[in-house]
């Protein structure tokens, strides 16, 4: 078996309505050893998802003829944590806000490279993987409570329903509790190295993940920002 067989043995569905895009990004990812299968338009996408079970979902935010990027991640979302990497031509704020509240994972913004594409890829089934295996292990930080073993998170007795990213930051600043975790330390165990300088991307996950969680997001009690330096997960004293 060769290095690229041992490697790269999942499955990519890739969802765009353009067949040029498909056949160059499938090209890309075939290139690498990745097994890949394609939809067109957001209804054979769910129905791939659910039929093919892929590893990894690539997912064009503009779909034409029924539901858009958006909603079938959110349909997918119904049955399956697959993770999701949203396709856009512009990733604002309030887009990847939006992409994130339907379960998205990760987002890449077009045009981009093979390099750019395949590091990604690779960078977000890491996580994928990382988080299956992640140690029995629980917290309890004030009214927040983290089951790490069956990654089940708690706010005031009301489970959080997270995303496997949203998941792995909290996971990474609960790990060291009342302790600054750097910027780029954080994206870098929780994103890869290919992240490591992407600080405006790890804000807005944090402002996202503090809408699900703080009683009042503009005033978090729980993900403290130390400016210019990173972000503490603050637990009272004995906890």
């Amino acid at each position: 078996m060769t290095e690229k067989d041992a490697c790269c043995t999942e499955k990519i569905l890739v969802v765009d309505d353009q067949p040029r895009v498909v056949r160059l990004v499938s090209e890309v990812l075939k290139a690498v050893g990745y097994r890949v299968v394609a939809a067109t338009n957001g209804e054979s996408a769910v129905e791939m998802a659910a039929l093919e079970q892929p590893d990894l979902v690539l997912l064009d935010i503009l779909l034409p003829d029924g539901p858009d990027g958006y909603q079938v991640c959110s349909r997918i979302r119904e049955f399956s944590n697959v993770p999701v990497i949203m396709l856009t031509a512009k990733a604002q704020e309030s887009e990847m806000l939006r992409g994130f509240d339907v379960g998205a994972d990760d987002y890449l913004t077009k045009p981009f490279s093979a390099k750019e594409l395949v590091a990604r890829v690779k960078a977000v089934l890491r996580r994928a993987q990382r988080s299956e295996e992640a140690g029995a292990v629980a917290l309890s930080c004030g009214e927040l409570e983290i089951d790490f073993a069956r990654r089940i998170v708690q706010v005031r007795g009301q489970r959080v329903p997270l995303t496997r990213t949203e998941y792995a930051l909290l996971r990474q600043l609960a790990l060291n509790p009342n302790c600054v975790v750097l910027h780029v330390d954080l994206l870098t165990a929780v994103w890869g190295p290919e992240y490591r300088d992407d600080i405006d991307y790890l804000r807005a996950y944090v402002r996202y993940l503090r809408r699900k969680l703080e009683v009042d997001p503009s005033d978090p009690q729980y993900i403290v920002t130390s400016p210019g330096i990173g972000y503490m997960l603050a637990c009272p004293e004995g906890q």
